[in-house]
């Protein structure tokens, strides 16, 4: 199971708290901004922000909130101009690590992301130095008991998958390139099939196996960044065994 399927494990495994319901409030609010200033208000012309609103929805975001958040995007409302950026690094035992940000104040986050890594045995790599390890994918996961290989197959295929995986804890991996995401979404949506989460995902081509001190601070590091205001998404490169995952959770 790559880095980023075994982090997200580990997410979902761990208590919802006010506090991290409000972190994800405000990122996915700055994602609706964003994605609303790039491609409009319109979520039937605009891919993009109609996937922010499904993410926004899956949290029971309130829709004035929704509103008000693409009204600022979109220059009806007076708000903060967020720039994208990419950070690539490398953590413990030498993994990879692509860090997405939405940021007011590049200089800030930049060096709040050395200061971040480095604490946690990690380091700010130079543009390019990592992203070729990976791929951008689109990926749905679902849970054990919500649909067999079989249903995946017979109900998504013809509509782009790419790929059917079962990981080690019995959860389906469905990619796909991006262009065919919301078609494989869709279809999922129409065959009542539930899904644990829906995203955009950047897939390691290797990996790198980590375990005991190394994958704690490992699953640390992840941990801090992603608890960083400006950090949307964190895909990393490592592979830890269960025992080590049941560990941090």
């Amino acid at each position: 199971m790559s880095g980023h399927s075994k982090w997200a494990t580990i997410k979902h495994k761990k208590a919802a708290t006010d506090a991290k319901r409000g972190q994800a409030f405000t990122k996915i609010i700055r994602e609706l901004t964003v994605a609303a200033r790039h491609g409009g208000g319109d979520e039937t012309m605009n891919a993009r922000l109609r996937m922010v609103i499904g993410k926004a929805k899956a949290v029971n975001m309130p829709h004035d909130t929704m509103r008000k958040a693409v009204m600022r995007g979109t220059g009806e409302l007076e708000g903060v101009n967020y720039e994208e950026k990419l950070y690539e690094g490398y953590g413990p035992g030498g993994v990879a690590i692509l860090i997405e940000a939405l940021t007011d104040n590049t200089n800030r986050t930049s060096g709040e992301m050395r200061h971040v890594l480095s604490r946690n045995g990690g380091r700010l790599a130079d543009p390019g130095s990592v992203s070729y390890l990976f791929k951008s994918k689109g990926l749905l996961v679902f849970a054990p008991d919500s649909a067999t290989e079989d249903v995946l197959m017979e109900k998504l295929l013809d509509a782009g998958v790419e790929d059917i995986s079962k990981t080690d804890d019995g959860q389906f991996e469905v990619t796909c390139e991006p262009a065919s995401f919301l078609p494989v979404k869709q279809a999922a949506d129409d065959a009542g099939l539930k899904y644990a989460s829906a995203e955009f995902a950047r897939i390691p081509n290797l990996t790198v196996h980590l375990e005991g001190d190394e994958a704690q601070k490992m699953l640390k590091l992840m941990e801090a960044l992603e608890e960083h205001d400006d950090v949307q998404n964190v895909f990393a490169n490592f592979d830890i065994s269960a025992a080590d995952m049941e560990a941090s959770a």
